[in-house]
This record gives structure tokens, C-alpha cells and sequence, in this order.
């Protein structure tokens, strides 16, 4: 087990990325606090943890509030003992438009839930970790935190951030033994992409070297790893998993 004994905490964990990297981390060994703003699918992912013979709790948190970061790291600290590892993923697209079709609302809503809210997380996860003497964040940013597409300025610009924040992050707490690293998933087997028109998911695949689009899990086993002690000399650095999406 990659991360026996550890405390984890998953933003976003009801559904989709953060449901898989909730169960890995589960199956390697964390406790888990598996958080996010839709209840009833946090605590169906905290009790597939525990059916599969792990330990996990439900704590619901919306990313835009700091109070809530800091009540889900209590609930870490209290029910587990402390923690050692987070994943900051909960995220929205947005609305498709144009930028100049963009509101101030439409632009704002996104940039809190997927930069505001990854940086509210870090900053009440950074103090529980070093109580501990260190840990391991984990961002979810996308392949659009390297890249442009069309009609979601907010969301690349919001993923491009959080790669720039972590990088910060790295630098500023590598020496108290807190590693910070971002994932960058392409199209992924989530409600997002099933929600897409039919002619836009027939061409989804021919994006991807591999020829498909990705499954959860396979994001999720990056996530575990660099969360993990095999990586302990990886910081500040960008992962996609993009199926070769990025190398076109």
C-alpha cells in the first residue's frame, strides 16, 4: 500500500475524478476525507471506501468558502489524527461562449470554484501539514493549463493558474517538507463529457494519440503516486494525462 496510514483529503469526491482518486487513495491504504458540496454523492463515495474495507469520513465543503476548508481539515485532524495528503480537484467548465460573450459572472464563478477555491484548500491544508512536518498536495488543473480552447476562457485561465500556484507552492514550503504538484487530465469518462452533443464526443477520441478518451482511474493512479513517498523527490512539476492529447 503506496500510502498506508496516511490522512487524505479529496475536494470534489461525489462523482467523476474525485470519486476514483478518493477510492485509490482508499485502497492504498489513507484515511479519507472525502469532501464536496454534494452530499449525497460524498457519502456514497465515503461508504464505498469502507465497503472496500478502508476508513473514510464525508464532510461537506463548497470550495468558494474558506470556512469550509478549514472545518474539512478539522474533521481530518480530529476524526484521523492529522493530515498528510490532499488533492485540491473540484472544478467547474463553465459556460461555452466566446470571450467577449463572457460576463463578469459567467468569468467569476469559474475563476472561484477553480482557482480560488484550490488556493482557499492549500491554505488550510498548509498549516495541518505542518503540524505533521510535512505532506503532499496534489492540483487538479487540465491539459488547459497548458494549452487554449475554445470558448472557456475562464477555465484555461483559472487552470493555468493553479499550475503557477503550485509551482509557488513547491518553492516556498519544499524546505519545510511539503511537495505540491499539478495533473493535468485530458477528456476524461466523466458526466462532464457525456453531457457534450453527440458529434462533439464522435470526434473526442481522434484528439488523443491513443485514440480514446481517458478513464477516471487513470488519472486517479497518478494522483496516488505523487502523493505518495515514491515520489519524494517530485515538486513544483506539471502531469498530463492526456492520452497524447498535448503532444499534437
Amino acid at each position: 500500500m503506496l500510502i498506508k496510514d496516511k490522512v487524505a483529503l479529496v475536494t470534489g469526491g461525489a462523482d467523476g475524478i474525485g470519486r476514483a482518486i478518493a477510492l485509490v487513495y482508499g485502497r492504498e491504504g489513507a484515511r479519507v476525507v472525502v469532501t464536496d458540496c454534494n452530499e449525497e454523492g460524498g457519502r456514497e463515495t465515503a461508504a464505498m471506501i469502507e465497503k472496500a474495507g478502508g476508513q473514510a469520513i464525508f464532510q461537506r465543503l463548497d470550495v468558494t468558502k474558506p470556512q469550509d476548508h478549514e472545518a474539512a481539515v478539522a474533521a481530518a485532524q480530529k476524526q484521523f489524527g492529522g493530515l498528510h495528503i490532499a488533492c485540491n480537484n473540484a472544478g467547474i467548465s463553465g459556460e461555452f461562449r466566446l470571450t467577449a460573450d463572457h460576463t463578469p459572472q459567467t468569468w467569476q464563478q469559474v475563476i472561484d470554484i477553480n482557482l480560488t477555491g484550490v488556493f482557499l484548500g492549500i491554505r488550510a491544508q498548509l498549516a495541518a501539514m505542518l503540524q505533521n512536518g510535512g505532506g503532499s498536495i496534489v492540483n487538479i488543473s487540465s491539459i488547459c493549463g497548458q494549452v487554449g480552447l475554445d470558448e472557456i476562457t475562464p477555465y484555461v485561465a483559472a487552470k493555468h493558474g493553479v499550475v503557477g500556484m503550485t509551482k509557488n507552492v513547491a518553492i516556498e514550503y519544499g524546505s519545510k517538507g511539503i511537495r505540491c504538484n499539478s495533473v493535468g487530465p485530458a477528456f476524461i469518462k466523466t458526466t462532464l463529457v457525456n453531457n457534450l452533443g453527440a458529434d462533439v464526443r464522435a470526434n473526442l477520441s481522434s484528439m488523443h494519440a491513443l485514440g480514446r478518451i481517458g478513464e477516471t482511474e487513470e488519472v486517479a493512479e497518478l494522483v496516488v503516486w505523487l502523493s505518495s513517498d515514491k515520489a519524494s523527490f517530485v515538486t513544483g512539476s506539471y502531469y498530463a494525462v492526456d492520452g497524447g492529447y498535448l503532444s499534437r
